[in-house]
């Protein structure tokens, strides 16, 4: 008997990938014996190349509209990809990707079942179409499209996978930097695939400043080349008495997983970064604007995560904004300063506990 092939179209996006483990997860329970395959993009597939209920992985590499799914040598033609899935025959595509493209690419490979998300009119490129939920977290409308098909979900929880590699390259850099295991360590993420979501570079200055100056944190920075002079360029208006680590460029995705599990707690904007923290279990105060909160929210019941209440929310960015970015702005430098209190509060208690 042939074994089934089925091919799972999720790309672009870090916390995208994160946020399919479970679906990929339960798919695995329902066809533990089936041939899983995933199509991901460059760089952010990356971050769960390490799943082990994925077979293999095909990375798409069309566009490259945005700097953080760079390939590697030259981009190939979306029909290279359609003549490369056809000949490895599937006989079932999950389309996850919500685009009127990702259906036509598993059409036009001629998977005889294609069920995906009825988005962008394509309902005539799918075989099965499931209702998409604009009010519900991604990671549950994944789900939804196996309970679409009569199956039922044993579990919703995330999860990462850490190779060593990438953890004994994290205790290196943490070895030559001289950073303690026993010190406080914190990622600031100050950037964002989008410019609406980022929270003002000034008041992340403040927080750095009393992070380093006032709580006695290493403060580190994660992210790709292009974000190196982001970062580089923050004005501090003081001396810092703890410098922070910039990391940017210098660190893979996972070797940044693995970082992230080795760290207290994240502060950053919406983004794939407080999606991996989630993943490792990592505390997160995250800062959230013009996106769906309920749909995109990192998951865990020890994050404090701020947002603004304003009926112009969400506007997921479809639009001009007309109050100058005020759901961002209306989260103050001292609500992150509280929440950065909260958070070192119970750190000093689990390790009493401890």
């Amino acid at each position: 008997m042939n074994r089934k092939k089925i091919l799972v179209v999720r790309y672009r996006f870090i916390g995208d990938m994160i946020l399919t483990i479970p679906f990929l997860r339960n798919l695995r329970y329902i066809y533990p014996d089936s041939q899983i395959d995933m199509l991901v993009a460059p760089n952010s597939g990356e971050v769960i190349e390490d799943c082990p209920y994925v077979d293999n992985f095909i990375y798409f590499d069309t566009t490259r509209r945005n700097k953080y799914e760079n390939g590697k040598g030259a981009k190939k033609s979306f029909w290279y990809y359609v003549k490369e899935i056809k000949k490895i025959q599937y006989d079932k595509a999950y389309v996850l990707k919500r685009s009127l493209s990702s259906a036509f690419l598993c059409f036009f490979a001629g998977i005889k079942e294609r069920v995906g998300f009825a988005t962008e009119c394509r309902n005539f490129l799918l075989t099965k179409s499931v209702k998409y939920d604009t009010q519900k977290h991604e990671s549950l409308c994944f789900l939804d499209v196996l309970k679409a098909e009569g199956y039922s979900i044993k579990d919703t929880y995330l999860e990462s996978w850490i190779n060593p590699i990438n953890e004994k390259n994290v205790n290196n850099i943490f070895l030559n930097k001289n950073i303690k295991d026993e010190s406080i360590k914190a990622v600031v993420n100050v950037t964002a695939t989008n410019e609406g979501k980022i929270w003002d570079i000034n008041n992340f200055a403040e927080i750095i400043r009393y992070l380093s100056n006032e709580k006695g944190i290493q403060v580190i920075f994660i992210g790709a080349s292009a974000d190196k002079q982001i970062y580089e360029n923050i004005n501090y208006s003081e001396e810092l008495k703890i410098l922070p680590i910039n990391l940017c460029g210098k660190v893979s995705i996972k070797d940044s997983l693995a970082l992230l599990k080795k760290v207290d707690f994240i502060i950053g904007n919406d983004s794939g970064n407080l999606h991996m923290a989630s993943s490792v279990g990592t505390k997160i105060i995250g800062l959230y604007g013009p996106m769906p909160f309920e749909k995109w929210k990192a998951l865990g019941d020890s994050n404090i995560l701020l947002k603004a209440d304003l009926p112009c929310i969400p506007c997921s960015l479809k639009r001009k904004c007309k109050r100058d970015k005020a759901c961002m702005k209306l989260i103050t430098v001292q609500d992150v300063k509280n929440a950065v209190d909260t958070i070192l509060k119970d750190y000093k208690r689990e390790k009493i506990v401890s």
